[in-house]
């Protein structure tokens, strides 16, 4: 039996079963609600730096399916990207025999090849409990057959907070990705840890895509012609994408919609010379419901951001609020006063999670085939 531990920076330590691969992590400890959706989490280039929990009791129970099941557009339907984003991973019971026609593999196994570390046995609700009192923590999370409790209590005070870091600069695209939905018109994702999901649902409202890294300069984005731009997720403090928020200052200028998606609403709001700050612990899950303030009209919404944007702060920018967080006021979406211009803090593609919020897409699939029959 393999041993685990996981050590908050506030001297919580959780001993375990490890499983996955044997290392030692560090990084924000952070936790999701979420019921389903594991493989989606785990992909998810949001939780880039992060050691995450889950707080659903059951995790595995239906396995790691392969890459190869496919959307009609060659994209993997249960992953957000490549790889496994998050750094460890803290769950309370680990299934050990999976039953799903898509299984093509263990939990456990599939962390192993991706050498990340979990542990199992953690009571990751009471975890939950804690960082909702005290806020999100640091920590370190350890998989051996032997443990030394104090090197991981020294260790833990000389821990980074990967707040400080571009995170998005370590998880965009290296190179320009055409996505073909086989029509037009072609909008520019900028790609600030995009998941596959906001790709597929722009390739399914027939839009082509190019996906370009998260620096990439204005007069590179136009010289591609599009009719739109994304501004997609992404990890980490909106404030240290100095490229992305210059590039999109300039592009707000212009007559081209623009769709901001979590860290893309935050970089949106930044551009226009608002304020964000970090959140207490952040919103992550499914079951989020944000209030249309021009409906009135409420939606259950997946969530993955530990910052927002200042309500206050939009005075001036031409942006005014178009969703709020019914749980704790916070702004979940703005839009613009008079451009095609918007962006929300939570996922209208899901993946996991609730797709009621779909619309947003076709507003926005509708502006750019807009622009582009002008």
């Amino acid at each position: 039996m393999v041993k685990a531990i996981l050590a908050l920076e506030d001297g919580t330590v959780v001993e375990g079963r490890g499983f996955g691969y044997p290392c030692q992590v560090s990084g924000e400890v952070v936790f999701n609600t979420g019921m389903t959706g594991y493989t989606e989490s785990l992909t998810d280039p949001s939780y880039f730096g992060q050691i995450l929990i889950q707080t659903y009791p059951l995790i595995g129970n239906y396995g790691v399916p392969p890459y190869s099941i496919t959307d009609e557009f060659g994209i993997p339907l249960h992953f957000e990207s490549r790889r496994i984003q998050v750094r460890g991973y803290v769950i309370y019971s680990l299934a050990g025999n999976p039953s799903h026609w898509s299984c093509n593999k263990k939990l456990t196994e599939w962390l192993y090849e991706q050498r990340t570390p979990g542990i199992e046995g953690a009571d990751t609700r009471a975890l939950a409990k804690k960082i909702r009192v005290k806020g999100t923590m640091l920590g370190i999370l350890k998989v051996a057959e032997e443990i030394n409790l104090e090197e991981i209590e020294t260790t833990l005070k000389q821990i980074e907070d990967p707040n400080k870091r571009d995170l998005v600069k370590e998880v965009t695209a290296e190179k320009p990705i055409e996505h073909s939905s086989g029509k037009s018109p072609k909008v520019v994702l900028l790609d600030c840890g995009t998941k596959f999901g906001i790709i597929r649902n722009l390739l399914q409202r027939n839009i082509d895509v190019v996906r370009v890294p998260y620096d990439y300069s204005t007069e590179k984005i136009l010289d591609l012609k599009p009719s739109g731009v994304v501004i997609s997720n992404g990890p980490g403090d909106p404030k240290k994408c100095e490229a992305p928020i210059r590039a999109i200052k300039e592009i707000l200028e212009t007559d081209l919609p623009v769709m901001g998606i979590c860290l893309g609403n935050q970089i949106l709001a930044l551009a226009a010379g608002a304020d964000t700050h970090k959140l207490k612990f952040g919103h992550r899950g499914q079951n989020h419901p944000c209030i249309d303030l021009f409906t009135e009209k409420c939606y259950i919404t997946s969530q993955n951001h530990g910052y927002t944007i200042n309500a206050y702060s939009l005075k001036g920018t031409g942006f005014e609020l178009w969703f709020k967080n019914v749980n704790d006021g916070t702004v979940e979406g703005i839009k613009h006063k008079s451009k095609p211009v918007f962006g929300v803090q939570f996922h209208p593609e899901a993946s996991p999670g609730p797709c009621e919020t779909g619309f947003l897409f076709d507003y926005f699939a509708g502006e750019v085939k807009r622009i582009a029959e002008n």
